[in-house]
């Protein structure tokens, strides 16, 4: 079978120029099972959407019985096309763009509810790689493994981030080894080094987490830079699990060969909400042309995260978006969007 890397096709980084980016819009479903929660996921959703299209185009995919809401309330800048999904989660459900520079292509993983868990549904969001990917005019390559695309983390030279529980997480791929793996993300991705965590952040396997997404804990933001979380609270049981991300990722190499340098983000001060103990990282942004859009908490670590994105990205504008309600449904600002780069006319 030929793959995008055969036919000279890599995954950018993020912080390459966009052609637009492309979300999802809420509707009724588990994950947003009262009106209540449905209306505050679109009110975060919509003010994501309109903090990306001061960069860049977005194109929010609604289905059909929401389109007329979702144009209502994103606004007449915003782009609302229909097609039947079953939950928002761009990031993941949709394809992940790769281009050789002159031609868009895309591919399209399996999705299976984050590794079939028992309250997701994804007949309608397993069709969504491809469709989008058809909407933007790209080839579309199916892969055979179960992924979704915050799973992965590029720097556009060859290096990829995975966790074990994610890719290797028997409700996804069963059977499959990390050689297997990275052979299928090479093919895909263009990338030749993989620099494997062992897990993600502890409440992401909570009743809605994804069991493992990288883009909670590191982030590639420059050729040989990553941003990691870090929890300083020493009796956090992310305390010793960052530590020990951070521990691995400077003794790594990407595929140039440099080391890495890693930049440390401090989680926020809150660490539970009603109880519950909550994921909440800044590490989960979005980068659009000339902005970086920031997962905000209502919480004094955020101006302090805030300065060190515009410190490494000293030409775009920083923006906090407040998205604790997007954390509530399972994921952050970074899990809602997806880029399509950018390619020469």
């Amino acid at each position: 079978m030929p793959t995008p890397a055969a036919h000279g096709f890599h995954m950018p980084p993020e912080w390459a120029p966009h052609d637009r980016t492309w979300m999802a819009w809420p509707g009724p479903n588990p994950t947003f099972d009262t009106e209540e929660s449905l209306a505050e996921a679109r009110t975060a959703w919509a003010d994501v959407a309109r903090a990306v299209s001061r960069f860049e185009p977005v194109t929010v995919v609604a289905s059909p019985d929401q389109a007329t809401v979702a144009s209502l309330q994103l606004g007449p800048e915003i782009t609302v096309v229909e097609q039947q999904v079953d939950d928002a989660w761009m990031r993941d459900i949709g394809p992940t763009f790769v281009t050789d520079g002159r031609r868009l292509a895309a591919v399209d993983w399996i999705f299976n509810g984050w590794g079939a868990q028992p309250w997701a549904r994804w007949e309608h969001d397993a069709k969504a790689g491809a469709h989008v990917a058809s909407l933007a005019d790209a080839r579309t390559y199916a892969s055979l493994l179960v992924n979704e695309g915050g799973g992965i983390h590029v720097d556009g030279e060859g290096t990829v981030l995975l966790t074990e529980t994610v890719q290797l997480d028997p409700g996804r791929n069963p059977g499959w080894t990390a050689e297997q793996v990275e052979r299928e993300v090479h093919d895909h991705l263009g990338t030749t080094k993989a620099i494997w965590l062992p897990r993600g952040l502890t409440a992401d396997y909570g009743q809605f987490g994804t069991r493992g997404h990288v883009d909670l804990v590191a982030a590639f933001v420059a050729p040989g830079v990553v941003v990691a979380h870090v929890q300083p609270d020493p009796s956090h049981p992310d305390h010793t699990l960052c530590q020990e991300t951070v521990k691995l990722l400077r003794a790594s190499t990407d595929a140039k060969g440099r080391p890495l340098e890693v930049v440390e983000l401090p989680a926020p001060t809150v660490t539970e909400v009603d109880g519950e103990l909550v994921d909440y990282s800044y590490v989960n942004h979005y980068l659009c042309n000339d902005g970086v859009v920031l997962c905000g908490f209502d919480d004094p670590m955020d101006e302090h995260n805030a300065d060190i994105f515009r410190r490494l990205f000293p030409d775009r504008t920083v923006t906090l978006v407040d998205a604790r309600t997007i954390f509530a449904a399972g994921g952050g600002i970074h899990c809602i969007t997806q880029q399509q780069p950018r390619v020469a006319a």
